[in-house]
């Protein structure tokens, strides 16, 4: 107490807060879990969700609700996120709600670039969606997992190709052309620091056609295996 007046560290906002937050959360109980899967296919070039999911650009999401943030082990955080963990941000529904209107409003230096799904109603869809796969539910198998990558079957020895990061330096200036170096995103996907397993089954999935894109695809159809794994290896070592 100082001046008669209480001083709040950090760490106490965000208990506060998680404490009301969660409440809140679960007196709502708002949103469809199906309608929230269609939503999540803007979050699936980064995040998975599901029996076989695992991290990527971004952390996967399984048991999100009540996950402290930047905690989850093997995945890649900014300073910012976990310090925000550390001062007491958990996830609830209501601090998804105000992450996911505006992801740099309440974790200013954030490493998602998106800059906020607005529509309330998308947003209570997919935390409703989120929440089907966290500790608890009952309800997981009766929304489908999405995020879960193209169904496309690659020869081992492709997955295997280590790329030649300079080389992929080299071909990058195309892809640069629309994806930023920096990761952020303005309507088109960012690939910066992308595993390079993901990078290469995107690739070839576009190159065989199962996922549809034509620029993207006549971009693939250009590209040897070689070449595909050397970009890879060139996006994946970008910060």
């Amino acid at each position: 107490m100082e001046d008669g007046s209480l001083q709040f560290n950090r760490e106490t906002i965000f208990a506060l807060a998680a404490f009301f937050f969660a409440g809140m959360a679960q007196a709502s109980g708002a949103g469809d879990p199906a309608l929230g899967a269609a939503v999540f296919k803007k979050c699936q070039s980064c995040h998975q969700v599901g029996d076989r999911a695992k991290n990527r650009v971004g952390p996967q999401l399984n048991d999100i609700i009540g996950r402290t943030a930047g905690e989850l082990a093997g995945a890649k955080y900014s300073k910012s996120m976990i310090q925000a963990g550390q001062d007491g941000l958990v996830w609830t529904e209501e601090t998804l709600d105000r992450f996911l209107e505006s992801p740099k409003s309440l974790v200013a230096k954030t490493r998602m670039s998106y800059r906020g799904l607005k529509d309330p109603d998308d947003r209570a869809n997919l935390i409703a969606y989120l929440r089907a796969f966290s500790k608890g539910s009952t309800s997981a198998q009766n929304v489908p997992e999405t995020g879960q990558g193209a169904g496309i079957q690659l020869d081992p020895v492709v997955l295997a190709t280590v790329g030649d990061a300079e080389y992929g330096e080299y071909l990058s200036s195309e892809c640069l052309t629309c994806h930023q170096s920096s990761g952020s995103n303005d309507g088109i996907p960012g690939i910066t620091a992308w595993p390079t397993e993901d990078f290469v089954i995107a690739m070839h999935a576009y190159k065989q056609k199962v996922r549809e894109h034509p620029v993207m695809q006549m971009m693939a159809g250009r590209l040897s295996d070689e070449e595909i794994a050397a970009l890879a290896s060139y996006f994946n070592g970008l910060e």
